[in-house]
């Protein structure tokens, strides 16, 4: 599937190994989902459109190539989303931010918002949406579809973890999308939580269970 691209990584693999495990705590979850989260956009980020400039070395003028980041808008997924953020924030620090409140109906499993708050954006716009878990799909694609409304076009998913439901739902309604994610796990049980996943990310992330 050329919209899917796992990152195979030692360092990722050994970090997400860690996350897995029940027993660790928040404090390192969330410092392993900020380290993970910087690997993915390393390789996420290598599409970004960079603009020529001067340089003065110590030694000579030269011509260099800087990030158009002002051209970058970042939307994580609340509550876990967050999670992500100040990963990608630590390589991108001039991205604009856009927040989406999404919870999935327990019963129907469809996306349910409760906020939106996004920056003007165009279609020259590199958007990364991030969620840790790619489940279902239909939060990540209820997403997509504010994205697009406000006008956004150029939409990367980074996730830590994706099940093969979730990417099919997001691709087979958003082709144009590009998926990078940590891991793809190999399928949802009956509650559609990832299996083998690590549980539900947010409440890791925030000891709400």
């Amino acid at each position: 599937m050329n919209n899917l691209h796992v990152v195979d990584h030692p360092l990722i693999k050994h970090k997400l190994s860690i996350m897995r495990n029940k027993d660790t705590g928040p404090k390192e979850f969330r410092e392993l989902l900020k380290e993970i989260t910087l690997l993915l956009t390393y390789e996420a980020a290598r599409n970004l459109p960079t603009m020529e400039v001067e340089v003065e070395t110590p030694i000579a003028q030269t011509k260099g190539e800087m990030v158009e980041d002002k051209k970058v808008t970042i939307v994580p997924i609340l509550r876990a989303g967050l999670g992500m953020l100040d990963g990608v924030l630590s390589l991108v620090p001039n991205a604009s931010v856009g927040f989406l409140g999404v919870y999935r109906d327990p019963e129907t499993l469809n996306a349910i918002e409760y906020y939106v708050k996004f920056p003007p954006l165009t279609e020259d716009h590199q958007i990364f949406i991030l969620d840790p878990m790619l489940a279902t799909g239909h939060s990540m694609n209820h997403a997509i579809k504010q994205v697009k409304k406000q006008g956004g076009q150029n939409i990367t998913i980074m996730s830590l973890i994706a099940a093969p439901e979730g990417v099919n739902v997001v691709v087979s309604e958003n082709p144009d999308v590009i998926i990078y994610t940590a891991a793809l796990d190999s399928k949802l049980n009956s509650k559609a939580y990832i299996v083998p996943g690590l549980g539900d990310a947010g409440d890791r992330l925030y000891r709400t269970k």
